[in-house]
């Protein structure tokens, strides 16, 4: 922990685990994990966008996200098909997109960086960006728990006592694209997947209260995180798989647990 790529690198994870983790609870209650992984995919061509148009990846990323939750969400409500298949089309077909640009532009990003991230090698400016993204999103997620959780359980009950249903689902749509965003540079579109399902199911599966599963999450993203930088370094291997390795590693011991 004597060098700075090192303090950079533990810094971050552990700021983007907290908010992976908070988020996580609430897709995997609402039942929007595929959506997670929609936009994840989804986010590559705003990238490439972005850097054709010289202006921060973030903003690409996070237009190209809303973009893709409200395509969904418009063709879910005008056709016949069901919503997975739509994410499965929509999804596939931006990543596709954004890997045509990507090749194409010949971005300095390297694709494998944008694909599976690379934590040890974050700048100083990304460094600040990603922990200004990731706690924005931990501390809105934490200061609106309780109408965000309400939303996710019963968005029936929520509409009958006045809240803004909608309102409140494209604001944790946003707070998903900006977390993914936060977590691009450490995990990569694919492996921020894992980040954003697995601390949920850990605390759905050995919890029974809404307070529990987010101590447990996080904890076991943090957990996960700090140990991967750390073995990591010492085991000369990716980070950021070694990372989803332990998360599932975590899941597979409640998973054992709660079916023991």
């Amino acid at each position: 922990m004597g060098y700075a790529f090192m303090q950079r690198a533990f810094v971050s994870g552990l700021v983007i685990a907290v908010a992976c983790a908070m988020m996580s609870c609430f897709l995997i209650v609402k039942g929007w994990s595929l959506m997670g992984d929609a936009i994840a995919h989804a986010v590559l061509p705003g990238i490439a966008l972005a850097y054709w148009a010289q202006i921060p990846l973030a903003i690409g990323a996070t237009l190209s996200g809303l973009v893709c939750a409200s395509t969904i969400g418009y063709l879910s409500h005008h056709s016949r098909v069901k919503p997975d298949t739509l994410m499965g089309i929509v999804f596939s077909g931006m990543f596709a997109l954004g890997l045509v640009l990507v090749t194409h532009l010949h971005s300095h990003v390297h694709l494998l960086h944008i694909l599976f991230g690379n934590i040890l090698g974050i700048t100083t400016a990304d460094f600040i960006e990603t922990i200004a993204i990731a706690s924005l999103c931990a501390l809105v997620l934490l200061i609106k728990r309780r109408d965000l959780m309400a939303l996710c359980f019963d968005p029936v009950h929520t509409a009958t006592l006045g809240m803004a249903n909608g309102r409140m689902q494209g604001m944790l749509l946003v707070i998903l694209s900006l977390t993914i965003v936060s977590a691009l540079k450490a995990s990569g579109i694919i492996l921020v997947i894992a980040m954003l399902i697995a601390p949920g199911a850990i605390g759905f599966l050995t919890t029974k209260t809404w307070d529990h599963m987010l101590a447990v999450a996080v904890s076991s993203a943090v957990l996960a995180t700090g140990l991967g930088i750390v073995l990591s370094y010492h085991w000369d291997v990716a980070t950021a798989p070694l990372i989803v390795l332990i998360q599932t590693g975590f899941f597979l011991l409640a998973l054992f647990k709660t079916h023991r």
